[in-house]
């Protein structure tokens, strides 16, 4: 089945350049109205500039579709609220949000400044939450939406000299798994993507030839299969080059030790037991752990009697 966004409103933020760009354009050939939202500074965040976004609006208008700029600051609420109400002057509704807006301040976590870790957070955590919150009662109303967020490899197993830019790209995964579970009565599913590619983000990560593989377009191809209206929930797409996988996070069954000896002693010497992988369990929401636990529990009681 052909995926299509006909008759559907995205908002894409970060989208005069890069990844951003290129999910824009893809909504776009399939026939969304898009949002293109881009503050147009420098990968660090400094400056500002509509140049970029404006220049996405019009191969969109070319190509015949329709689209619309808006420069809001995603880490500024008001300014979001502001792009979300044009939108919804404009077109009447919001379907899908691409939460893609980021910038990088890379240094070791003994030289990086609080500053600059917190303008991490502010863009790229913050960014998705006031993104998201613009937008959530008006999904709830229409009883239909489609967030991504954008996570990475860095947030999930770590890189040096990012402690700030893995925080925040973790902890939308946090984001991502509560709003799942509240939204999903109202038909709203939310899920990330961990992209890889040659963009003025990693520019100078990668050499010349390797970059030429990791294009925009290769991530874009995967983000399309999570906001349409077949996409799946909670689900975090990892896409670079061409190779797409799945990351979730697994818990072990574990053990457990009765309330008369739990000893940090005791805990170690069933270290291999709580670390066994078989029988490990990708839970759905976090009271799935206490009721494991709790399981645990009234079933050593009912051994004791």
């Amino acid at each position: 089945m052909t995926i299509n966004f006909e008759g559907k409103v995205a908002i894409v933020t970060g989208a005069g350049n890069g990844l951003g760009r290129s999910h824009a354009l893809a909504l776009a050939a399939r026939g969304a109205k898009v949002v293109i939202n881009d503050l147009g500074g420098a990968r660090d965040g400094s400056g500002a500039s509509s140049l970029a976004s404006q220049e996405v609006v019009r191969l969109i208008e070319e190509n015949g579709g329709e689209a619309i700029s808006h420069g809001a600051n995603v880490a500024n609420f008001e300014e979001v609220q502001d792009m979300v109400q044009q939108t919804i002057a404009k077109w009447g509704r919001v379907d899908i949000l691409i939460n893609n807006a980021g910038i990088l301040r890379d240094k070791s976590f003994s030289k990086m400044s609080i500053d600059d870790f917190k303008l991490v957070i502010d863009v790229h955590l913050m960014g998705s939450v006031n993104c998201t919150k613009a937008v959530w009662d008006i999904m709830r109303e229409q009883n239909y939406g489609r967030i991504v967020m954008t996570t990475s490899s860095s947030g999930m197993y770590g890189n040096f000299g990012q402690s700030n830019y893995g925080a925040a790209k973790m902890a939308v995964l946090g984001l991502m798994n509560t709003l799942v579970i509240e939204g999903a009565k109202n038909n709203i599913r939310v899920n990330a993507i961990a992209p890889t590619a040659s963009t003025r983000m990693t520019e100078d990560l990668m050499p010349e030839d390797v970059a030429k593989i990791f294009t925009s377009e290769a991530v874009s191809a995967g983000l399309m299969t999570l906001c349409d209206d077949d996409a799946p929930n909670r689900f975090v797409l990892c896409a670079g080059a061409g190779g797409f996988s799945r990351a979730r996070i697994f818990e072990t069954e574990g053990c457990f030790i009765p309330q008369q000896s739990q000893t940090p002693e005791a805990v170690r010497a069933l270290w291999s037991e709580l670390t066994e992988q078989e029988g490990q369990t990708a839970f759905e929401s976090g009271i799935n752990q206490s009721e494991k636990f709790v399981k645990k529990a009234v079933t050593y009681m009912a051994s004791q009697r």
